[in-house]
């Protein structure tokens, strides 16, 4: 399974794909790959899913330079992409800090 560094680097370099979802969820959301790329930068680890559907996955939270929030839900597969499952903005009732479920 992947660390968060190496998450991090495939990130930076742009070194991911989409699932159908997150692209959807993506082009719906207006979450540019620029900004995915920035909210890598100081993303951490904020849930883990080690029984998730087809792989276990993660889900990040990182900060967009304009301070935009993102949370991207991330496989752990080892494979050349880091392939993004599903990405939003997180809304601040549910959450605590963007961080912690109410």
């Amino acid at each position: 399974m992947r660390t968060l560094a190496q998450i991090k680097e495939k990130l930076l370099l742009g070194k991911f794909e989409f699932s159908h979802h997150a692209f959807k969820r993506a082009v719906e959301r207006n979450v540019s790959e620029k900004e995915i790329i920035e909210a890598a930068e100081d993303a951490e680890i904020i849930e883990y899913y080690p029984e998730d559907k087809y792989t276990p996955s993660c889900l990040l939270l990182g900060f967009c330079k304009n301070g935009r929030p993102l949370h991207m839900q991330v496989s752990l597969a080892e494979t050349e992409l880091v392939k993004i499952i599903t990405i939003y903005e997180p809304d601040k009732n549910e959450w605590i800090d963007f961080k912690k479920r109410r």
